[in-house]
């Protein structure tokens, strides 16, 4: 059974786990990220990170360095790291300043694997390459910008530190060669190439039916890229071949994914439920889905709200009806029916994560949405495809 969480009445923007898996960072829709401690089976907010002044985009922790990175619409980024503090000796969380040079909303951040770079994905056509600047005591950017001709919706980084997936509002994802020449070793030759000086493009795809990108992966090994957007598709790339591999679903779009091994991804978005896609070079399809629609759920009604008389039931009936309608797009022939939909999460999911390895294979995973949900799932209880996700789409 999936561990479920409620962390709050508000949509979780963005989360990520300390390495050892007892804290939580969390955005719950605001300026400020909370650390939450996990104590017995609940988890408890316990310390609030308060620097920015508009809501907070994405958030990722680094596993080996502990340090937290969060990025917001106000163009700001900073760095988290446990410190004493000079008053009281305590241990404290202390921000530091990134300069990003970005004139938008940062949308999305990643901690590269060696944890001595990140990137600032943003609205202003630009991707935020940062590293450490021992001297000023600060994080220093170079801007990945051209192709780019619209928002960059998200960011992920290729095993050998260097090459940067990102996927945009242009409707393209990209590999972009993010060599700091002061940072990283030259890097070995890959499938995506080997001359590869900064802001290189490495490798362009465009969204099948014309949708802006939301999410990007790389696969464990770097070789394959995979990609999701507006259109309700995901993108398997295989820049060998060149092959792609295009799965169109009947559902709603995916907004989040992640490789769980070599041949397997999950991803999730608007459809409320993490889907599993499974293949080879040869060929992908949808696998099923971590969520079984037909398992019991929650007992609470959405519609009634405990109204003793059947005019306040009708009223409150109506008005979850309408709510629901206006938020997930689901209607109901009766306005007492019972609109809770068959899945765990109640709303889009924002975030899927790795949670738990065994090897270099993840086991687990995390996902947290708009309904204030965090859910743990076991990769390995997958479900067949039910209902309105239909049969497999190959092409």
């Amino acid at each position: 059974m999936p561990e479920i969480y409620t962390l709050g009445q508000t949509p979780i923007t963005s989360h990520a786990f300390s390495a050892d898996r007892s804290q939580l960072v969390a955005s719950l829709n605001s300026n400020d990220a909370q650390i939450f401690t996990r104590q017995g089976t609940e988890w408890i907010s316990t310390v609030t990170l308060s620097e920015h002044d508009k809501l907070i985009t994405s958030i990722d922790w680094a596993p080996n360095s502990n340090r937290i990175v969060t990025c917001s619409q106000d163009r700001n980024a900073y760095v988290w790291q446990e410190q004493p503090d000079p008053e009281t000796g305590k241990i404290v969380w202390k921000p530091t300043l990134v300069l990003l040079r970005i004139n938008r909303a940062a949308t999305y951040v990643k901690w590269s694997p060696k944890e001595d770079k990140f990137a600032v994905a943003s609205g202003a056509r630009a991707i935020a390459i940062c590293s450490f600047d021992p001297e000023n005591n600060w994080w220093v950017s170079k801007l990945l910008k051209k192709p780019i001709r619209s928002t960059v919706l998200s960011v992920d980084w290729h095993p050998n530190n260097v090459l940067l997936a990102a996927g945009s509002a242009d409707m393209k994802a990209r590999v972009f060669s993010a060599y700091i020449k002061e940072v990283d070793d030259r890097p070995a030759p890959t499938v995506w190439g080997s001359k590869l000086p900064f802001n290189t493009i490495c490798g362009e795809y465009a969204s099948p039916a014309g949708g802006w990108v939301h999410t990007v992966g790389f696969s464990p090994s770097g070789d394959v890229l995979a990609f999701a957007s507006h259109d309700s598709s995901i993108n398997i790339v295989y820049p060998n071949g060149p092959v792609i591999h295009n799965i169109r679903m009947p559902t709603l779009p995916l907004v989040s994914l992640i490789w769980t091994s070599e041949d397997a991804i999950i991803a999730a978005g608007h459809d409320c439920r993490p889907l599993v896609f499974s293949g080879t070079e040869s060929g992908w399809q949808e696998a099923g889905t971590l969520d079984d629609p037909t398992a019991p759920k929650s007992p609470e009604s959405r519609s009634g709200f405990g109204s003793s008389s059947s005019v306040g039931r009708l009223k409150a009936g109506a008005f979850a009806t309408f709510r629901d309608a206006d938020t997930r797009g689901q209607g109901s022939a009766s306005p007492t029916t019972d609109t809770k939909v068959l899945t765990i999460h109640q709303n889009t999911i924002t975030n899927v994560r790795p949670y738990a390895y065994s090897g270099a294979n993840v086991t687990k995973v995390s996902t947290s949405g708009v309904d204030g949900m965090l859910v743990v799932w076991d990769v390995n209880a997958v479900t067949a495809l039910t209902g309105r996700l239909g049969g497999t789409h190959l092409r």
